[in-house]
């Protein structure tokens, strides 16, 4: 049973930026939701990410060029500018963006590792539900497609 997250949505809170960057993830899933935890605790102050769980309407309707399969297949960050960051490219965005996170800039900005990051988020997101500890999903709303 999945338990109720409270993240700061980018409609309920007046006090984040419009310039804050919007974490869309697989709310159905335990392993998501814990990194969308982590994600939280390391925005320090709170101001620089918003989120909203794939399942929601208005990523739909605020984010047609996305499908859901590509939202199934990885994490995006949406930045104030209208970017859509996916997969790798999404948690080397993040250290670009928090602070606590820029001693790990170096090592994932390095020429030539690309494809390394793109293969190694992937094979985290094959396996996510196996790294939660669990053999299967909750439900078949969260299945990857990959």
């Amino acid at each position: 049973m999945l338990r109720r997250v409270e993240l700061p949505d980018p409609d309920s809170r007046a006090d984040l930026p419009t310039q804050s960057d919007v974490v869309i993830y697989d709310g159905n899933c335990n392993f998501c939701i814990g990194q969308v935890r982590n994600l939280r605790r390391l925005d320090i102050g709170g101001k620089r990410l918003s989120f909203l769980s794939l399942h929601d309407d208005r990523v739909t309707q605020r984010y047609p060029e996305l499908s859901y399969d590509d939202l199934m297949a990885q994490m995006y960050v949406i930045d104030g500018s209208g970017t859509a960051h996916g997969g790798s490219e999404a948690v080397k965005y993040l250290t670009r963006r928090l602070p606590i996170l820029w001693p790990a800039m170096p090592f994932l900005h390095l020429p030539g590792t690309a494809g390394l990051w793109r293969w190694l988020y992937n094979q985290v997101a094959k396996r996510r539900y196996k790294l939660a500890g669990k053999k299967a999903c909750d439900s078949d709303g969260c299945s990857i497609h990959l």
